[in-house]
């Protein structure tokens, strides 16, 4: 099956923005190298004048304002970027740039051909149709390209991680000379463990609830009634009866996150705003007159959507919202 182009550029920007976070360390455009005891940012050395403090050099006025103008205000002024882009366009980093995310999308797809589920959580398994409506792979043998993958993945980020802390060029030499530091093998072993059993059974999970990146974008695109989301034609609903041959929704089955996108926005707290719901829609609807019933919506168009949504559903609270 071949991707819809806004799943085609959105897979180019995470490709590219995975190369950026693995080079970024190599050429110190940012990191903190932890034998130099001071970080980079534009291969500029960036000092805060703690140490400079403690040995006198510089006075207590100067080092606060040190503090000030190297920590707390890059700090803050890229918190309120997050927190601003999110606020008007929700999880965008998430969906289009997150590297965990990248990973958790591919894993996801591997199991979803091993298992016919996203995740070893899920309770039903997806129509076996892609939303094209060509068949969609099911092989248990899946499972020797899931565990490598997850393994690769992790060894993979656990070195990076490495390299944000150490010499990227000393790391990497030791990897392939086997000379690496004893400290620098435990923390390989023990980062490749962690990451690889939350990428084979808690990865969706981790975004979902424990990333504060995400979260805080969440709260701040909550809090705008305005800001984009995926809107659905709730008077046509009738025309998802016939989604996958009626065995289901596609927009469901390929959600990453395992969320319901025809539901209000409430119910799609850690949506990362990927759409490959909207993707999926547009290709089961390419030959209907109407077109697609799910598309992203803005301003006053999302206020009303999310009104006639409320006012049409009666979602049933308890039930968690089934749409």
């Amino acid at each position: 099956m071949s991707k819809p182009a806004l799943q085609r550029y959105r897979v180019l920007a995470q490709i590219g923005f995975f190369a950026l976070f693995t080079l970024t360390p190599i050429f110190d455009l940012f990191r903190y190298d932890l034998t130099e005891k001071h970080a980079y940012f534009l291969t500029i050395p960036w000092h805060l004048g703690i140490d400079d403090l403690i040995a006198g050099r510089v006075d207590a006025g100067t080092a606060a304002v040190n503090l000030i103008f190297f920590l707390f205000l890059p700090v803050l002024g890229t918190l309120a970027l997050i927190i601003g882009v999110a606020w008007k366009w929700g999880r965008l980093y998430c969906g289009w740039l997150c590297p965990h995310f990248s990973v958790v999308e591919t894993i996801n797809r591997l199991m979803l051909f091993a298992t016919g589920k996203h995740s070893v959580w899920d309770k039903k398994e997806t129509p076996p149709w892609e939303p094209d409506g060509t068949p969609a792979p099911r092989d248990k043998r899946y499972w020797f390209a899931v565990v490598p993958a997850a393994i690769a993945f992790a060894f993979a980020w656990a070195v990076v991680g490495l390299t944000y802390l150490m010499p990227p060029f000393h790391v990497y030499s030791g990897l392939f000379t086997f000379s690496l530091y004893r400290g620098e093998v435990i923390f390989l072993a023990a980062a490749t463990t962690v990451l690889t059993l939350e990428f084979l059974f808690a990865r969706h999970l981790f975004c979902r609830y424990a990333c504060a990146v995400g979260l805080f974008q969440s709260f701040a695109w909550m809090g705008n009634k305005k800001a984009m989301v995926v809107g659905f034609e709730r008077e046509r609903l009738t025309d998802c009866a016939s989604c996958l041959n009626g065995n289901g929704s596609a927009c469901d089955a390929v959600c990453p996150m395992r969320l319901k996108p025809r539901n209000v926005k409430r119910w799609m707290f850690a949506c990362t705003q990927c759409g490959q719901c909207i993707s999926a829609c547009g290709t089961v609807n390419r030959n209907n007159p109407q077109g697609q019933l799910l598309r992203w919506v803005a301003n006053d168009d999302a206020r009303r959507n999310e009104a006639r949504f409320s006012a049409l559903s009666n979602v049933d609270e308890d039930a968690g919202g089934k749409a």
